[in-house]
């Protein structure tokens, strides 16, 4: 398993509260939307990062990781695990504390790669089932 319960809980209670969701878009029937609608309820601020820009759950979308303005703590990739890689690598080029892999996207390579540039990382897990588990 990529990142153990320790580092769950400490992505999800001390990495930050801004979180760019990559893949999010307005398209409710997708897993993104529910999770960031969930991330929300529990104090994170969502930051939608996809191609169209669309303003999701009231948050201004941005088309790349790099179009966003202000620093973000942690990156939630929804996408498939071939493209997984690259999200990995501009989270760390922006500065990003910690990257979370959504339930199937598993990226080998970019977890050693994440991990050396001292970022927290999980993969394969999802916050929205994990942060009610906190309490």
């Amino acid at each position: 398993m990529y990142g153990d319960q320790a580092t769950v809980r400490a992505i999800l209670t001390e990495s930050g509260d801004t979180w760019a969701v990559v893949g999010l878009s307005s398209n409710q029937a997708r897993a993104a939307y529910g999770v960031a609608g969930v991330l929300q309820r529990f104090g994170k601020r969502i930051v939608p990062v996809h191609p169209k820009a669309e303003t999701v759950h009231g948050e201004q979308g941005y088309a790349s990781l790099a179009d966003i303005p202000f620093p973000v703590d942690v990156v939630d990739v929804f996408v498939n695990s071939d493209l997984a890689g690259q999200v990995a690598d501009e989270a760390v080029a922006i500065g990003a504390k910690a990257v979370w892999f959504q339930l199937g996207v598993v990226d080998e390579a970019a977890y050693g790669r994440t991990r050396e540039a001292g970022l927290e990382m999980v993969m394969d897990r999802c916050p929205a089932i994990e942060i009610p588990r906190l309490g």
